[in-house]
């Protein structure tokens, strides 16, 4: 079994929120692959499914942000998912609206969600690292990212959570460099090849 985490806030107050952009993510997957109703268990939303053949767990933790690693670690530890079938989908200050990264490891780069996740899981598992862009100045991050995407920006959204959903095979494979291209090319197909944060002229 695979296990897709999705980062955000629980509660209809934080559900636009850019910090939110993971839940949307595994929302989108679930829609896209006919998963069925979530259900409260290991402290967040789970729902089973499968795609392309394997048999996939999604989770929205309902722990808040900071304490994610609790959610994950209860799942992770009861069907003894194993790092390597962790993939984590997070929103990422570093990269522009719209531009999404794969990496394994490294650093969790101020990153709450994935802090709480290393101390309860170990570092090794996979991000999804979702760009929403920075407010660019450090002071006006947390702000940013607990408002909700502007209406401008809604459009972006939906789409690269579209295409996610689309190409999850790909995520299941590990085909890395496959789904950061149809990503790249799903989105640039829609005319977000070039998004601007709110704000930037």
């Amino acid at each position: 079994m695979l296990l897709f985490v999705g980062l955000g806030n629980p509660g209809r107050a934080y559900a636009g929120n850019r910090h939110n952009i993971g839940f949307m993510a595994i929302d989108a997957i679930a829609r896209r692959h006919g998963f069925p109703s979530p259900r409260a268990r290991f402290q967040g939303l789970v729902s089973e499914g499968n795609i392309a053949g394997e048999r996939v767990m999604l989770l929205q933790p309902q722990t808040y942000m900071n304490e994610s690693g609790r959610a994950v670690g209860e799942a992770a530890r009861f069907h003894k998912i194993g790092l390597d079938d962790i993939i984590v989908l997070h929103d990422e200050l570093d990269l522009a609206p719209a531009k999404c990264r794969i990496k394994i490891g490294g650093g969790v780069a101020g990153h709450n969600g994935l802090r709480s996740i290393t101390a309860h899981v170990g570092n090794d598992y996979k991000r999804l690292r979702l760009g929403i862009g920075h407010p660019g100045d450090k002071a006006l991050v947390h702000s940013y990212v607990l408002n909700d995407f502007a209406k401008s920006e809604e459009p972006w959204v939906e789409a690269l959570c579209a295409a996610i959903a689309d190409n999850a095979d790909l995520l299941i494979k590990g085909d890395d460099a496959g789904l950061q291209n149809r990503l790249h090319l799903a989105l640039e197909a829609k005319g977000f090849g070039a998004v601007k944060r709110v704000g930037e002229k």
